[in-house]
């Protein structure tokens, strides 16, 4: 009997170092997870700027002139204003037109994303501004913004998301760059712009850094101009989407936030993102677009001696938005990290 009182007391001395072993590695996954999350929130509320720290700070028309954009419930279709600036040479406080113009559009429903490119040099209607190009939209404030293309396309703009050229070169770069198949060379230097801001791409399939993605985007001299660019943002864009949902990127998303959060601003709420996370992380794009499409453009639109894109039709202008929209729901989309083939020229 003895002996066996002995083996029973090692025994106990043996377990329960194992359940406190147990125990720490248990409380190290949950504060670990813990802090994942709460860096995440973290750096999703600092993208949202206010007072000083917004670009928009100058711009009186944001809060007092321009209504509010209308409220997303979360189960009804979403649309998002996507504006890239070219900020260089510009200075505190003021605001520059914007380059990129995008809309996604995301409905919950369909788990459907499509993506709309505006011609920045399309000649509309802005509130209480008169007509001019819709890259001009911004400096009136991130409200005239999506309500001039909110207007154009006939639905309504819930949310805007604002950035520089920085903030573009921050995230591919933060994403580990992507594989890409560059369609064909793609050479302009400017002793205007500085030799960063040259674009030297060599045709084929390779690995694109931030700047490299960037000078592929940017790209515009060729004889399609910025109706060929808008097409390679959307293809661009749509890789770097793909990558963001893969499981490797989602667990260095609080990095990736941290890293391209100065350079946003947006009036999403952090509610809003965890809604659109979860309907963007189940959707594929089902559809990606240019506007004003080629069949819908007006020829020889001139605003004070300069060329603009006019619209033929703005009634068929909003049928094109609305037949896409409602097209066939996507297929799943590609594994994300694979490549994408040169988008076809319009």
């Amino acid at each position: 009997m003895p002996p066996r009182r002995k083996r029973h007391a090692k025994a106990g001395k043996t377990k329960k170092p194992l359940i406190w072993t147990l125990a720490i590695i248990l409380l190290l996954i949950i504060g670990g997870v813990v802090y994942y999350f709460t860096s995440i929130a973290n750096e999703l509320g600092n993208l949202q700027k206010d007072g000083d720290n917004s670009p928009f700070q100058n711009v009186e028309t944001v809060d007092t002139d321009t209504p509010e954009p209308p409220k997303w419930e979360g189960t009804e279709p979403v649309n998002i204003l996507l504006m890239g600036v070219d900020a260089r040479g510009v200075k505190k406080g003021e605001v520059p037109r914007s380059d990129t113009m995008l809309v996604a559009s995301l409905d919950p429903l369909k788990k459907k994303i499509t993506v709309f490119s505006i011609l920045r040099d399309t000649y509309v209607a802005i509130p209480d501004h008169g007509k001019q190009r819709i890259n001009a939209a911004i400096i009136y404030g991130p409200n005239t913004a999506m309500q001039t293309v909110g207007d154009l396309l006939g639905i309504p703009i819930q949310y805007y998301v604002y950035t520089d050229f920085q903030g573009f070169i921050k995230l591919v770069d933060a994403v580990g760059g992507v594989d890409y198949d560059v369609e064909k060379d793609m050479v302009y230097k400017t002793i205007a712009d500085g030799p960063e801001y040259d674009i030297d791409l060599k045709k084929g399939f390779q690995h694109l850094d931030g700047n490299m993605a960037l000078q592929y985007v940017r790209f515009r001299h060729d004889a399609t101009s910025d109706f060929t660019r808008t097409e390679r943002q959307r293809a661009f864009l749509k890789v770097v989407a793909d990558k963001l949902k893969s499981t490797t990127t989602l667990f260095k998303l609080p990095s990736i936030l941290s890293d391209v959060s100065p350079y946003i601003d947006t009036n999403l709420t952090l509610t809003d993102m965890a809604k659109l996370a979860s309907v963007g992380y189940d959707s594929s794009i089902g559809g990606s677009e240019q506007i004003p499409p080629m069949n819908l453009l007006k020829e020889d639109e001139t605003s004070n001696g300069s060329a603009v894109i006019g619209i033929s039709s703005t009634s068929k202008l909003k049928k094109f938005v609305q037949d896409t929209l409602n097209g066939p729901e996507p297929s799943p989309s590609p594994e994300a990290g694979t490549s994408s083939s040169a988008p076809a020229t319009p």
